[in-house]
């Protein structure tokens, strides 16, 4: 009999730690190019344009769009993050507490807010 078993494919503690992996270090690849204001793309909604990198576009074509832009550079940066955790051995991975998938983000949470304070006027 062909096909999928239930052995096949990833195993539930490689995604465990794939997981785990891209939850830790995600929100701080965010906040990073969020401050640093590396978009990997900036769309300009007004004119339906997509732009490679850090756009700044005329007066005339309204507001650009970075934050589609941050979460995929985040999620690339993650990415290559989570592969290399891939390849570290399974006691290594048992050692990286769980608490650090709820600790990262929160920690972000106060900086990004800072790094936004402009765009709040009260």
């Amino acid at each position: 009999m062909s096909g999928l078993r239930p052995n096949d494919g990833l195993q539930p503690s490689s995604f465990r730690s794939f997981a785990t992996a891209f939850a830790i270090v995600a929100p701080v690849f965010y906040t990073v190019c969020e401050m640093r204001n590396w978009p990997l793309f900036t769309f300009v909604p007004a004119t339906d344009a997509v732009y490679f990198g850090l756009y700044a576009p005329a007066p005339d074509q309204g507001p650009p769009m970075y934050w589609y832009g941050w979460v995929a550079t985040s999620f690339l940066g993650s990415a290559a993050i989570r592969l290399a955790v891939l390849l570290l051995p399974g006691s290594a991975l048992k050692r990286i507490p769980l608490a650090l998938i709820w600790i990262t983000p929160l920690a972000m949470l106060p900086i990004l807010i800072y790094a936004l304070r402009f765009f709040w006027r009260w």
